[in-house]
């Protein structure tokens, strides 16, 4: 077991003053199996003259907050203590046949599944295309097991795609990214989602925090770490198994899960509305530490 502090903070700086803000924020990390959480805090300044904390649809934690108040700077600051085991190992050969499992979902559907199925549906950044299907069709091969059609397309597309962190943003979908073969982790993990949904199966979105290690001589940054995306996919008899296709590899003790959904839109670190305003630079800066 690895136990860690993670503080992310964000700064957003405006050209000119803010007279309200309504934020929503997924920055507390969620209890899972494997992962326990000790402590978690977060602070915003100016003090919002009403905040309250909620669980979410999928059950992440979500923080609510209204400031009232003209400000020109806004501070979000999360800071949690969670510890993470690693993952147990999986035979590939144990998991169910992916047409199998495919067949599973079709109705009538017995209520416990309902939570699986509801990902097995395209959303905005998500729908895939023909040029998605035919991708995905070569990892999804007649009688092959689920688990190793998943590990092989994981493996796929961190081969396939750059990482550019220019070529897109939040809002770019499946396709675009699809046609540009490049994207940050948001959008990897997206095209594992479509590919695997394209099969008639269940992926999710999942936000977090990667422990990074330096260069072999080098010190540890502080900032150096960020936000991170995965996906995982419903594997019998297993469950919900991670990939991490930025990295190629499955999500252990050093990946540490904050929230999950269908897409990017339902776990957004920080969203909302604010009045006036006008341009804005944003800073983040996220640092996980491993305790000893």
């Amino acid at each position: 077991m690895s136990t860690y502090i993670v503080r992310h903070q964000t700064t957003y700086k405006y050209e000119s003053d803010v007279a309200y803000s309504r934020l929503v924020a997924h920055l507390i990390p969620r209890e899972t199996p494997r992962q326990q959480r000790f402590a978690s805090e977060v602070t915003v300044e100016p003090k919002p003259f009403r905040r309250f904390e909620r669980t979410d649809y999928f059950g992440n934690t979500t923080s609510w907050c209204i400031i009232d108040e003209p400000h020109d700077e806004l501070d979000v600051i999360s800071q949690s203590r969670v510890s993470v085991e690693p993952i147990p190992h999986y035979a590939p050969e144990a998991s169910a046949g992916w047409e199998d499992v495919r067949s599973s979902f079709e109705p009538p559907q017995p209520v416990e599944m309902f939570d699986v199925v509801q990902y097995t549906f395209d959303t905005p950044l998500t729908e895939a295309d023909s040029s998605v299907v035919s991708y995905a069709r070569r990892s999804f091969t007649r009688g092959r097991k689920l688990y190793a059609a998943v590990l092989d397309l994981n493996a796929r597309i961190h081969a396939d795609f750059a990482f550019d962190k220019k070529a897109t943003d939040t809002r770019t979908t499946v396709r675009e990214a699809f046609k540009l073969r490049a994207g940050v982790c948001q959008d990897l993990a997206h095209v594992g989602i479509a590919c695997v949904r394209s099969m008639g199966l269940a992926a999710r979105y999942v936000s977090g925090y990667l422990l990074t290690q330096p260069p072999p001589g080098r010190e540890r940054l502080i900032g150096a770490d960020a936000s991170h995306a995965w996906f995982a996919v419903w594997i019998p008899p297993f469950g919900w198994i991670d990939f991490d296709p930025t990295n190629d590899m499955l999500p252990s003790h050093e990946h540490i899960t904050v929230a999950w959904g269908r897409e990017y839109g339902d776990v957004t670190p920080i969203h909302g509305i604010i009045t006036g305003g006008s341009e804005h630079e944003v800073d983040v800066a996220v640092d996980v530490i491993s305790e000893p």
